[in-house]
């Protein structure tokens, strides 16, 4: 190590990828997505891990899927996807716990071609907080 704490070669920061990786899609705000779940037009996976959904609780109607098992769940083409992965054109909205995570797994559907997958600003949290609907 230099003895720095510069990135070294072609090496991003956690910052500057997530700024990177947002800057291909368009987020959405948990009321938007709110909406858009009850119309029937966005899928919400939550990502975050068995801990924090027994501990904070459940967005009623998310899907939830271990970040590991994402790609393979929702994959239209997989031979492990969830029913619901029927197409590249749906319209995925991930949660995770904050908003970070998250971003990163958006990216990586849309590496799949899930092209209109995206991610919750803010995460579980800012659902809670925009005093959205929660189960125990």
């Amino acid at each position: 190590m230099s003895g720095t704490d510069e990135p070294t070669g072609s090496a991003l920061g956690i910052d500057a990828l997530l700024e990177r990786v947002r800057s291909g899609y368009e987020r959405i705000e948990p009321r938007d997505a709110y909406a858009a779940a009850h119309a029937g037009e966005a899928l919400l996976v939550d990502i975050r891990y068995a801990a924090l959904r027994e501990r904070d609780g459940l967005i009623p109607g998310a899907l939830i899927v271990e970040r590991n098992e994402l790609e393979w769940r929702l994959d239209p083409h997989g031979s492990h996807r969830l029913p619901e992965a029927t197409s590249h054109d749906l319209r995925v909205v991930v949660i995770c716990n904050e908003g970070y995570a998250s971003s990163l797994a958006a990216e990586s559907l849309h590496r799949l071609g899930l092209h209109r997958a995206t991610d919750l600003i803010g995460g579980f949290q800012a659902w809670r907080a925009a005093g959205l609907p929660v189960t125990p």
